[in-house]
């Protein structure tokens, strides 16, 4: 029987000791289990490097989008994989890949599931705390987006029982304090491509849903890689307009304030004052310095098997899009 290990949040939205229970007893029916109780990101990181080290097969991640982002990047380029049992307000990644967001469902479909190498995104730079060294499954935001994060986490208690809709109402809050009326202090650059930005959102897979059930493209048509929108200028009718081609799949355009980056091998960003940056919505510090590279194959996910995941998930969202809205 295969090795597997979970952890657990307790304080995500959804967890509850039933649910532990049945999500125990539904993965132990196939999996060699042991369970952990992480006291911090820090700590998750630490337990799921070792079982990396001790060649266990499947570190499982109960909780939100945060204790997945640890896991990730205990495990990120070993032969161990991510199982993701939904616990959180809005488990982006799971969404992404297709995994069911009841955490009794996913430990029952895990069964079913197959080790599936998936891009990550490698952060690396300088921050003000020192060197960075990340991986991020879903997204990176360097500036506006990461500001919008840090304020959200002054109320943990209100990100968990609203989810997408006190993120929305945080970045409300934020442009009608001073970001509307901030320059630019990020230069973004790769391909030979420059461009000042208040905010550089990177987009790992395409779409993400960042906002509930609500897909979110920086492209019109999915990439074959990686994504990232520069915003050089943010106001109510700018950051409206950001939205609504996001979910309605427009393109961005530099007259709309952007500029747009996708299949690349290498984006570099410097701020100058120093931004906030964040990772799978986990603020990770201020940084001077920040570079992002695909790393195609660099983390093993147990998932549904799809032979083309990117562009497969990008026209099950739209039809699970088109459905909301026809409802």
């Amino acid at each position: 029987m295969r090795s597997a290990v979970l952890i657990a949040n307790p304080s995500a939205s959804q967890f509850t000791g039933g649910l532990f229970r049945d999500v125990v007893t539904a993965l132990s029916s196939s999996y060699d289990l042991t369970t952990q109780w992480p006291v911090s990101g820090t700590d998750t990181m630490r337990h799921s490097e070792a079982a990396a080290e001790a060649g266990i097969g499947v570190v499982f991640a109960m909780g939100g989008d945060g204790v997945a982002h640890h896991v990730a990047n205990g495990i990120a380029g070993t032969s161990t994989s991510l199982g993701l049992i939904p616990a959180g307000t809005t488990n982006v990644l799971a969404r992404i890949l297709g995994i069911p967001q009841k955490p009794r469902q996913a430990a029952l479909a895990a069964t079913e599931y197959v080790d599936t190498p998936t891009r990550v995104a490698k952060i690396t730079g300088t921050s003000l705390a020192g060197p960075i060294d990340r991986v991020a499954t879903f997204s990176v935001g360097v500036g506006f987006d990461a500001a919008v994060v840090e304020a959200a986490e002054r109320r943990p208690y209100a990100k968990l029982r609203f989810g997408g809709v006190y993120y929305a109402s945080t970045a409300l809050g934020r442009l009608t304090s001073d970001w509307r009326t901030r320059l630019p202090n990020l230069r973004i650059e790769a391909g030979g491509e420059t461009y000042d930005a208040l905010a550089a959102l990177t987009q790992v897979h395409d779409p993400y849903t960042y906002f509930g059930r609500i897909p979110l493209h920086l492209v019109k048509d999915p990439p074959r890689g990686m994504a990232t929108l520069g915003v050089g200028r943010l106001g109510y009718r700018n950051a409206t307009t950001l939205v609504s081609r996001a979910v309605l799949r427009r393109q961005h355009t530099e007259r709309s304030g952007t500029h747009l980056w996708t299949d690349y091998d290498r984006i570099s960003i410097l701020a100058d004052p120093p931004a906030p940056f964040q990772a799978d919505g986990e603020l990770l510090g201020t940084a001077t310095e920040v570079t992002i590279e695909p790393i195609d194959d660099g983390l093993l996910i147990l998932r549904p098997k799809a032979e083309q995941p990117d562009v497969e998930l990008g026209s099950q969202k739209d039809s699970a899009s088109t459905d909301q809205h026809s409802g």
